[in-house]
């Protein structure tokens, strides 16, 4: 059976051309050795005329075709004063087009930024994009409410956490795109895209010359989850007429990435969260459920962790684990008339057959698999009826739902008070939260793409006898997710979901041989990475759907954040009133217009005119359904014959007719991940190729002193870190600075705390910027009558460079380094001296015999050596294994190998 590969797609570059009549886009892939023309009516008022060129243009024909356009064009026949076709604007992708009151608008993608990296896979955020106007001005029917329009759709900020990729779903997890590749293809599917006449134009196979059988591949480009996939509608008008390279998915929620150094051995922990575009709202506008089993607040998170020493998919180790936050699965809601910070809890309809909660979990079971564990943080006590009220539903609606379901695949229905468990001075919230995650973990285990898992062999645990999930032919895979929400799905949430993402993290380590055993301690490198992480994380999504950052955090939980923390969350909190009593309603506007929830029209009242957006989110509020779903069996056929396995990675008949199959050769452009991260067909800066500003652990977190152990996973006090250190120099920095201002507009004599104003965790870099800054401010002359004050200073610099550099560099060195010293001086001044027309034996000169391997090595000129032929196989056995093709291990290896595991191990 062929090898499987994600297609990458083939416009990324795009140029959008303009006439009087047409606009013409002009889409390219990064190599700009492939082009595609897109045609667009600028003649049609309100209407969308577009023609897509079914021709792939190489760069001397595209050009000939733009010269032939801007001739035909022109006003005058030669005239070459005003030309016939002009460039409008230059972009990376279409987001969409869309039209309110009068034409289209084209939404283009100006500006983006690389924010991740997965196994070669750049994924990127928009940061900047351009509504451009389709119809010309002489046809253009003006509307007095369009600006208005206008305005709305803009609210909806692009540039904040939207995120796309060429070659990457980003919509479907990374067991998803995984599973995908290993899945069996219908050869009768399978679309014979390449012919050998254009296969020799367009690629390269070093064996068609010989008579050697060409090597195919299968490339795979499956349709997006539409859930999750934030500009669906605005591409509904061109889906079917253009070709899908020209189509780009954006997602909405948050993407970061961390660099985990263990002992120099990069590992990436990437985290995306992807937010749901169906029910999507603010917080007091958006709770509970619509009809179609669609939460408010829903999002999917997914922690990958992969081995970044390999980069592709085949060769490399990748691991992951997906979980879901979302609001209570019921109808629900909060009126905010009354200006109250907690608006009463009220059910809106009577749902005693728990029909959308079965709607919704029948989704989560197509998604995900069984079993479905729900983690329920809402107050159980209370001395008035407010949270309560939603635990009272939501228990009944799981036991009518499970008395259906067969026993092994029920849903589990967890309840833990969190905000009692965290007044209490008895308990630890973060203990009973890691009990509970190992408990998870265990039932539904993770994602890896290793079979051999050599971890548990060479380091036994009992653990890991007890994991869940599926084991595979290529590894390991999830099967089932935890769901977790409380009243808003933010605060309790997000640690809840720290705490079972920590637990995940260590079986992903210790299945991928980082760790010899599946836990993780606080206050290690690893998990001070990891938190920041999930902090970031929940500040974005409580941004997007409350309004301010998290109030409550790991370490208000924890019990260890600092006395200032009660200020800023007093000030997150007053934020968050104000951001939901006055803009969440234009924010809610601009949500419902960007994803075409509401679709202006003269017929209908206006967006704003609306008293409330219920109908526009509950179709069954405007037409009685006429198929009635059943009471018992509720859920979708087909998804309980193949359960604990996710309905939607079973490579059956349905789903494999939402993939594109193309037969493509090995080294064609559209598959080769290599050439698509490293471009070697351009000149490159390591600024470019690895240009994400990613944290690193070694850099951020570990400390800078000599005689420590470099492991992420040593537990280290929080003023040991690297990051506390510079946190710490930085505020002695500006402590030094205030009291230099001061004194020199008030200059009392200073005392000796004044004076010894530097800490011992700043560094020299530290120290030097001090100096600056005394330079530029008022100087000031320190008292050193008594003496004290410079023994003082001079202990202390004494202390921090032992600390630093492991000796005392303030001591005078022996008489003998000494001697090298001024050698060494001499014979580099003598060096200098000489002058390339003179010659190489002087009186004054000394003879120095070379030691460099080059032929010709001086200060004026470097010949590279030449490359043995043993060298030369080593790097190419290195740029294979990155291509995934591993060669067979010589004797040599085999016995060297061999003696490393027995010296290792035995």
């Amino acid at each position: 059976m062929p090898l499987s590969a994600a297609v990458i797609s083939g416009v990324q570059k795009l140029v959008l051309y303009e006439t009087r009549a047409r606009y013409f886009l002009v889409g390219s892939n990064h190599a700009q050795t492939k082009h595609r023309v897109l045609k667009i009516d600028r003649t049609e008022p309100k209407d969308l005329a577009i023609i897509d060129d079914k021709h792939v243009y190489n760069q001397q024909e595209v050009r000939e075709l733009l010269g032939r356009l801007d001739l035909g064009n022109r006003t005058k026949m030669g005239q070459k004063g005003s030309s016939g076709l002009s460039r409008a604007v230059s972009a990376y992708g279409i987001v969409g087009f869309v039209r309110f009151l009068e034409g289209y608008y084209l939404v283009l993608i100006t500006k983006r930024r690389k924010m991740a990296d997965i196994g070669g896979h750049s994924i990127y955020k928009i940061e900047d994009t351009n509504m451009i106007y389709i119809p010309n001005d002489s046809v253009r029917v003006t509307h007095p409410d369009e600006a208005r329009y206008v305005r709305i759709f803009q609210n909806v900020d692009l540039s904040s956490n939207f995120y796309f990729s060429y070659s990457y779903d980003l919509s479907h997890s990374l067991q998803y795109n995984l599973t995908l590749l290993h899945s069996p293809c219908d050869p009768g599917t399978v679309e014979e895209v390449h012919t050998r006449s254009s296969r020799q134009q367009d690629s390269f196979d070093i064996f068609e010359d010989e008579g050697l059988p060409t090597q195919v591949f299968h490339g795979l480009q499956s349709e997006p989850y539409a859930k999750y996939v934030w500009n669906d509608m605005l591409l509904e008008r061109i889906k079917d007429t253009v070709h899908p390279d020209w189509l780009m998915y954006i997602i909405h929620g948050f993407c970061g990435q961390s660099k985990l150094l263990i002992y120099g051995r990069p590992v990436y922990v990437t985290l995306i969260a992807r937010r749901s575009s169906k029910f999507a709202g603010t917080r007091f506008l958006k709770r509970g459920a619509n009809c179609e089993g669609d939460v408010a607040n829903e999002v999917e998170t997914e922690q990958i962790i992969h081995d970044a020493s390999v980069m592709s998919f085949t060769a490399g180790s990748y691991s992951s684990y997906v979980q879901v936050r979302g609001s209570v699965p019921l109808y629900w809601s909060q009126d905010i008339s009354t200006m109250m910070p907690k608006p009463p809890i009220r059910l809106d309809q009577a749902d005693p057959y728990a029909h959308v909660a079965a709607l919704h979990f029948d989704q989560m079971l197509q998604r995900f698999g069984s079993p479905i564990i729900i983690l329920n943080l809402v107050k159980k006590k209370e001395k008035r009826k407010h949270e309560k009220i939603l635990s009272e539903e939501l228990f009944p609606a799981v036991i009518n739902l499970n008395q259906f379901l067969p026993p092994e695949h029920c849903i589990d229905y967890i309840a833990w008070d969190m905000a009692r468990y965290t007044k209490s001075k008895l308990y630890n919230v973060l203990d009973r939260l890691s009990m509970i995650a190992e408990n998870v973990v265990k039932r539904t285990g993770f994602f890896i793409n290793r079979s051999d898992f050599f971890c548990h062999t060479l380091r036994p645990d009992e653990r890991w006898g007890d994991l869940g999930g599926s084991l595979t032919s290529s590894g390991r895979v999830q099967t089932g997710v935890l769901r977790t929400n409380c009243v808003d799905c933010l605060d309790r949430t997000n640690t809840a979901q720290f705490m079972v993402g920590k637990c995940a993290l260590a079986y992903q380590l210790y299945a991928l041989g980082m760790i010899d055993k599946p836990k993780l301690q606080f206050d290690t490198d690893c998990v001070r990475l990891f938190e920041e992480l999930y902090e970031d994380h929940g500040d974005t999504l409580s941004l997007q759907y409350g309004g301010s950052q998290l109030v409550h955090r790991v370490k208000t939980y924890r019990k260890i954040a600092p006395w200032t923390q009660h200020s800023k969350d007093i000030m997150q909190t007053l934020s968050r009133y104000y951001s939901n009593a006055f803009s969440d309603a234009d924010r809610q506007d601009a949500i419902n217009l960007f994803l075409q929830v509401y679709q202006p029209s003269e017929s209908k009242p206006h967006l704003w005119e609306l008293p409330t957006d219920f109908y526009l989110h509950q179709r069954n509020s405007m037409a009685l359904t006429h198929d009635r779903r059943s009471y018992t069996y509720w859920w979708s056929e087909g998804i309980l014959s193949y359960l604990p396995l996710p309905y939607d990675e079973v490579p059956c008949e349905e789903n494999m007719k939402k993939v594109a199959v193309r037969r493509v050769n090995r080294y064609d452009e559209s598959i080769d991940t290599y050439t698509e991260f490293f471009k070697p067909y351009e000149l490159t800066s390591f600024d470019d190729t690895f240009c994400i500003a990613m944290t690193n652990s070694a850099r951020e977190l570990m400390p800078k002193t000599v005689g420590v152990d470099p492991s992420p996973f040593t537990v280290r006090k929080p003023e040991e870190t690297g990051k506390s250190a510079v946190i710490g120099a930085k505020s002695s920095k500006e402590e030094t600075v205030v009291q230099r201002k001061t004194a020199a507009s008030a200059p009392p004599p200073p005392s000796e705390e004044q004076i010894s104003s530097s800490s011992e965790d700043d560094s020299e870099d530290d120290r030097d910027d001090d100096g600056s800054v005394s330079q530029r401010s008022t100087p000031i002359k320190l008292l050193t009558e008594s003496g004290e004050s410079v023994r003082t200073q001079e202990d202390f610099l004494q202390q921090s460079m032992r600390e630093t550099y492991g000796l005392n560099l303030a001591a005078l060195p022996a008489e003998e380094d000494m001697l090298i010293y001024e050698r060494f001086t001499y014979l580099g001044q003598n060096q200098h001296k000489l002058e390339r027309t003179e010659p190489s034996v002087l009186e004054n000169a000394i003879n120095i015999v070379p030691v460099s391997c080059f032929t010709t090595d001086s200060i004026y000129e470097v010949s590279s050596p030449q490359v043995d032929r043993d060298n030369r196989e080593v790097f190419e056995d290195h740029v294979l294994t990155g291509l995934g093709q591993v060669r067979s291990l010589c004797r040599e290896d085999i016995l060297m190998y061999r003696e490393y595991i027995k010296n290792r191990y035995m």
